[in-house]
């Protein structure tokens, strides 16, 4: 089992992202090993091939739109699980897992989600771009 889960930070027990596909960083954790690398993709369902190339067969997410749902849906054998919509550390996460706490999302519960990261964002969608570019312009390469 390898588990992909987006995280906030490269660094020991991070908090977890809640927008899936804009996550900087992704934890992968495999035979309770966790490994974190920089998310090379644009958007979910970039994120979603790269997650097949890397074998992940388990996500755990707060929140994700329809695309990288369908995209999931589209490749198969992946489960999708979702972390809750509070703020939530890692490891405290994967603890929970490991519990068995987290609750498998079906069609209908991923409707639902949907519906919250869609309802979330609709109100200033033409405002909520400029925060995200990158502050990377100041660097001089």
């Amino acid at each position: 089992m390898k588990i992909a889960i987006p995280v906030k930070m490269n660094r020991e027990n991070p908090a977890v992202a809640p927008l899936f596909g804009k996550a900087k960083w992704f934890a992968f954790i495999e035979k309770g090993k966790v490994e974190i690398k920089a998310n090379p993709a644009q958007g979910g369902q970039a994120v979603i091939s790269w997650f097949a190339d890397e074998g992940v067969d388990t996500v755990i997410m707060q929140e994700m739109g329809i695309s990288p749902y369908q995209m999931i849906r589209s490749h198969g054998g992946m489960k999708i699980y979702h972390s809750g919509f509070e703020r939530i550390l890692l490891n405290d996460l994967i603890k929970k897992f490991a519990d068995g706490e987290l609750e498998m999302l079906d069609d209908a519960k991923m409707q639902e989600i949907i519906k919250h990261h869609e309802g979330r964002h609709s109100h200033d969608d033409h405002h909520h771009h400029e925060h995200e570019h990158e502050h990377g312009h100041h660097h001089h390469h």
